[in-house]
């Protein structure tokens, strides 16, 4: 096989395990993705769930303590996706039951909640954009209590208009694989 053949295979392999790599099989208490706790995240209808969310994403990474409307908000160290201070605004989507959730093809949502018991426990939040597919989380809570999950809700408007660095690095490795294949076609100038 030609040098100059091998190049654009290989660089369209790359491309290909980059572009996939944002698929995630399960979320856990304070992984990469954790935005932090409302204590106790109660009461906890749609419109509740989503005036905690947006004042979570509006607090600096690692503010722990925060008061507002009730809750106690512990924000996380995390500062993941578009980063503070540039999450989009949580929108209400849907709420469902159960560890398994469906992000669907990964522009769909950005924020993931999800309540442990109904009144004592409290939520855990995650930022979901750019993940796809089904996902699974904890079935307890991790407020030393075990609370056990009581249900999630999943909030847009989706992933930010940015590309991830997995898909930036695996567009330039197709752009420069292209310009090896133009100067090995058309010779050296």
């Amino acid at each position: 096989m030609k040098k100059h053949a091998l190049l654009p295979l290989l660089a369209t392999t790359c491309a290909m395990v980059l572009a996939f790599s944002n698929n995630a099989n399960a979320l856990t208490l304070g992984d990469e993705r954790d935005l932090g706790q409302v204590l106790p995240a109660s009461p906890s209808g749609d419109q509740d769930r989503t005036d905690y969310v947006n004042h979570l994403i509006s607090l600096a990474p690692d503010t722990t303590g925060d008061t507002f409307q009730g809750q106690v908000f512990n924000r996380s160290f995390v500062n993941t996706g578009p980063g503070f201070p540039n999450y989009p605004t949580a929108i209400f989507d849907h709420n469902g039951t159960g560890t398994s959730v469906d992000l669907g093809n990964g522009t769909l949502f950005s924020y993931l909640f999800a309540k442990y018991d109904d009144t004592c426990g409290g939520a855990e939040v995650w930022y979901v954009g750019g993940l796809s597919g089904a996902i699974t989380i904890p079935d307890v809570g991790p407020f030393g209590q075990e609370f056990p999950l009581s249900g999630w809700t999943l909030f847009g408007p989706g992933a930010t208009s940015t590309p991830d660095s997995g898909t930036t690095v695996a567009l330039l490795g197709l752009g420069l694989a292209g310009l090896a294949d133009l100067r090995a076609r058309f010779g050296r100038s």
